[in-house]
């Protein structure tokens, strides 16, 4: 299964999973793959323990961070994190107090409220341009790291230069086939080229649509990855036929043992179908595919406020969900998710979903072999 890129980045297998969760990146990296932590939504502080961690149990081997450089976000935002929660218009903070209320949430309790709100603050204050380039002088200092992706856009010229400078390859999100043309004129190298049914920021267009259309875009001068609703090795198998270099996957490794969420979250995830997971600005203001639950549709009716501009809805929402989480209310909770939650319905081991994909790609090409015309 190894391709051009997995040779240029020093991984065994084309998969490639995003979490953000250490625990993940280094069972997938471990077993061949290369693991991705998404690092949004971490503090500096908090993303140099993580690296630092992941440095010390990948047993040599590379990894990747992926960050969130938004082109569109609250200018005001790009203040010190202590002004953040004064950004956010009380009658926001009214909207979902009544939500949260009258479905008999209690508050969370003062010590815990304090941590929670500080630790979103802190996180989500990455999710600006200064934010993120706050996280990536972090990342660089980690020279286990070999690959960067930008989620939203691609890098600035100036992180780009430093990026290749360091012999650090640089990754990018797309939706269309024209975010790659401009992705390759940034000097972008690797484009995952992510369809609707992924979790997460996601646009419209469906994977098996979208991954030829950028791979011809792309011919061969950078490397596609096939993202949006991959979780077998038949789809792994698949993307490689559509011109693909690997897979880019995340959903699949929230039903793990390793996974960030908890028994309670996971139950939620066990009992969601595809049809459950939706796309609605909830969660940042931008556009993502997550759990439907009464929280993510409140922003759906008549009469709601207008969403706020990244971060600060998710400023917002990750409070309130916070104390869902601690109420154990499946009713409303919501957590990204892409379509395949559907096809997620235990708990497994990352090692265990690795060693599947590997076992079902065999098959689907065994399969695919017994069409070819004897000769």
């Amino acid at each position: 299964m190894q391709t051009p890129l997995c040779r240029r980045l020093g991984c065994e297998l084309p998969i490639f999973a995003f979490s953000h969760c250490r625990d993940v990146v280094v069972e997938v990296t471990r077993a061949g793959g290369f693991g991705v932590l998404g690092a949004s939504t971490f503090s500096p502080e908090q993303l140099e323990a993580e690296l630092r961690w992941i440095d010390e149990h990948v047993d040599g081997r590379p990894y990747g961070v992926d960050v969130i450089i938004p082109t569109s976000y609250d200018t005001q935002a790009e203040k010190t994190s202590e002004d953040l929660h004064q950004l956010i218009p009380q009658t926001h903070r009214d909207f979902v107090e009544n939500i949260l209320s009258e479905a008999g949430i209690p508050p969370l309790p003062p010590h815990e409220k304090e941590r929670v709100e500080r630790e979103i603050v802190q996180g989500r204050g990455g999710m600006t341009p200064d934010g993120a380039r706050r996280l990536l002088a972090v990342t660089l200092s980690h020279p286990q790291v070999r690959l960067v992706v930008s989620a939203l856009g691609s890098p600035p010229p100036d992180v780009i230069a430093d990026l290749r400078g360091r012999g650090i390859v640089i990754g990018a999100m797309c939706g269309k086939a024209e975010h790659a043309e401009r992705h390759m004129a940034a000097g972008v190298e690797v484009i995952v080229a992510q369809g609707t049914e992924a979790g997460g920021h996601t646009g419209e267009i469906a994977t098996m649509v979208l991954v030829p259309q950028v791979v011809e875009a792309c011919g061969d001068r950078v490397a596609v990855l096939a993202a949006g609703g991959i979780a077998r090795g038949s789809q792994i198998a698949a993307a490689l036929a559509l011109g693909a270099q690997g897979v880019w996957c995340g959903t699949v490794w929230l039903g793990t043992r390793e996974s960030e969420l908890d028994a309670f979250e996971k139950e939620v995830l066990f009992e969601a179908g595809a049809s459950d997971a939706v796309r609605r600005k909830a969660r940042t203001g931008k556009t993502v595919r997550m759990l439907k639950s009464r929280l993510s549709e409140a922003w759906e009716q008549p009469g709601a406020p207008a969403y706020l501009p990244t971060p600060l809805q998710g400023i917002l929402y990750n409070e309130a969900h916070a104390r869902v989480v601690r109420a154990k209310r499946k009713d409303l909770y919501s957590f990204p998710a892409g379509q395949v939650v559907g096809m997620i319905n235990e708990e497994s081991s990352v090692r265990d979903v690795m060693y599947r994909m590997q076992l079902e790609y065999l098959e689907a090409v065994e399969r695919l072999q017994t069409f070819t015309p004897a000769t």
